[in-house]
């Protein structure tokens, strides 16, 4: 801009410039993004929930997405904050230059102050005014684009890994995470906590910094528990009342929180304060050398992300009723009740389909890849289907959602119960898994531990039994696992060994000495090798080597080959 050049005062110099490198970038990369390349990814945080979660792929992609989004939205809006902070700090810095006097002013006492002549734009801009007319002047509004965010809503039942992928992706994004229980919620002024008790603990993990609260994540869990009552007799305050409170909370706004005071040693609260930018007062003390009451901080919710997950017990049964009118007539398709399908093989929750690949094809409400593709016609092994994503807003208000709260939460994923694979595969593949953290707590006392496969397997065929997902294997272990915990710390135990038998309650874990390290490997390796062929004799790989010589020391008579001269010297002892 020819503005920003002007001649210089002395003769000996001619013109001089100034550039501002905070100022926004013009020409061809002017609207192209000043962040550059990002440092994570939905793909990169679907990578990293592989490593905590088994299973549940498209929730992870799902989730992935969204939090990815908040991520950049977050940063995006701290941009905006610092380049209007660098803006301002600018142009008051342009405004001190010009009021500033000139040098000569001060070398030479009487010289008259040097008159600044305003611009010839504000000239140009005044006749424009008088062209437009006596009426009032257009409105402009010129805020920039605001990206709203995208709240979310699992689906699923109870175990199968809703609040652990929300908690990984928290810690591996470092931004502040609470999780509150929608249980105990009540109206405010009704005995019990107040919706906005999830936000005073987002504010309390954050150490305090309201700004860094702002743009933290929020997981209610169990919020079907707050669904409108059915039949109530009086006000629900625990249904719809708490669901009222959380709409203006999930929508975005300003809420005061007073912190908990927390008393050490001397009785004071000892709260953290939070950035400079917060916006807190501070309550006087009561009396004269009374306690000092919490800070009241205003949080505004409008950047928080809510991750809401419920287990929606029942749900399943509104979608089918849904999705199975007008199937009444000629032509109409005739599909068995769910619980017959669930029950035969018996390893699916009830919210489990099998064989139903033209039902959510056609009412699927995403694009599902692997829906359309063509199975081998050797496998004999249906397809299943979860119930739960072909959920609407609509059977979310029948099961007793408010349609103003399914509205603030435009993502919904359904998880999908785990099977006997998927829990066999929690049990040991996860970094953080069941299996390496009983390990570990042997190791502490000196101890090594080792669980055989099949024993894994029947732990994992147990849990599944009991209804309760992934955290059914930690209540086997304990049961498998808890004489060995109490006789084998401090004694002369070195080597623990869990078998078969064992995990089926048959006989107990077996010890071994320091000096039996040979024989608790050969144990466990026989053990092993029965496994594996077990595994070949179903895969239909021929018969193995521990059936063929049960059978032949099960035959009667002489030996007619060599090979089975050795088996029956094998088992004789000879």
């Amino acid at each position: 801009d020819r503005d920003n050049y002007h001649r210089s005062d002395f003769t000996s110099t001619g013109w001089t410039g100034i550039y501002d490198p905070t100022t926004p970038t013009k020409g061809p990369l002017a609207d192209t993004s000043s962040l550059g390349a990002p440092r994570i990814t939905p793909r990169i945080l679907h990578d990293h929930l592989n490593h905590f979660v088994v299973g549940q792929d498209r929730a992870k992609r799902v989730l992935a997405t969204a939090v990815y989004n908040h991520y950049q939205r977050v940063s995006e809006l701290q941009r905006r904050e610092e380049e209007e902070e660098e803006l301002a700090a600018q142009e008051e810095r342009r405004r001190m230059s010009e009021i500033r006097r000139h040098p000569v002013e001060d070398e030479f006492p009487g010289q008259q102050a040097t008159i600044n002549m305003p611009p010839p734009s504000s000239s140009s801009s005044s006749s424009s005014l008088e062209q437009q007319g006596p009426g009032p002047p257009p409105l402009v509004d010129n805020t920039p684009l605001t990206i709203e965010k995208s709240n979310i809503l699992l689906l699923g039942p109870s175990g199968v890994g809703k609040t652990l992928m929300a908690k990984t992706l928290a810690r591996v994004l470092e931004v502040p995470f609470s999780m509150s229980d929608c249980t105990p919620f009540t109206q405010a002024g009704y005995i019990g906590e107040d919706a906005e008790v999830c936000v005073q603990r987002l504010l309390a993990a954050a150490n305090y910094d309201v700004a860094k609260a702002e743009r933290g994540i929020i997981c209610l869990d169990e919020i079907d528990k707050i669904a409108t009552a059915k039949v109530s007799h009086g006000k629900d305050v625990s249904g719809e009342g708490v669901q009222q409170a959380l709409l203006k909370i999930i929508e975005g706004t300003t809420l005061q929180i007073q912190a908990k005071q927390e008393r050490g040693a001397s009785g004071a609260a000892t709260p953290r304060h939070g950035s400079s930018g917060t916006s807190s007062n501070a309550i006087g003390t009561m009396g004269g050398g009374g306690a000092q009451k919490g800070e009241v901080y205003n949080v505004r919710t409008d950047n928080i992300l809510f991750i809401c997950a419920g287990a929606f017990n029942g749900l399943h049964k509104m979608i089918l009723d849904r999705i199975s009118k007008g199937s009444i007539g000629f032509g109409a398709t005739v599909r068995a009740p769910p619980a017959s399908s669930s029950s035969s093989s018996g390893n699916h929750h009830e919210t489990i389909l099998e064989g139903e690949d033209s039902l959510f094809e056609k009412h699927l409400p995403y694009y599902s890849s692997t829906l359309h593709q063509q199975q081998p016609n050797s496998s004999k092994q249906k397809r299943t289907f979860n119930t739960l994503d072909l959920v609407e807003p609509q059977d979310l208000q029948r099961f007793g959602l408010l349609p103003e709260l399914t509205g603030r939460l435009p993502i919904t994923c359904a998880l999908s119960s785990l099977s006997i694979e998927a829990l066999h595969s929690v049990l040991t593949e996860p970094r953080h898994s069941l299996y390496a953290q009983y390990r570990a707590s042997f190791a502490l006392s000196s101890i090594d531990l080792r669980i055989t496969s099949p024993a894994l397997r029947s732990i994992a065929t147990t849990a599944s039994k009991m209804g309760t997902g992934a955290r059914g294997l930690r209540t086997v272990m304990e049961r498998v696992l808890g004489e060995a915990m109490f006789e084998c710390p401090g004694s002369g135990v070195r080597y623990v060994l869990v078998t078969e038998a064992v995990a089926e309650r048959k006989c107990g874990a077996l010890y071994f000495g320091r000096g039996e390290q040979g024989r608790f490997q050969g144990v466990a390796m026989e053990e092993e090798e029965r496994w594996e062929e077990r595994l070949r004799v179903e895969r239909g790989e021929g018969e193995g080597e521990w059936e063929r010589r049960a059978r032949v020391n099960s035959e009667g008579g002489a030996a007619r080959t060599f090979e089975e001269y050795r088996v029956k010297a094998a088992a004789g002892g000879i």
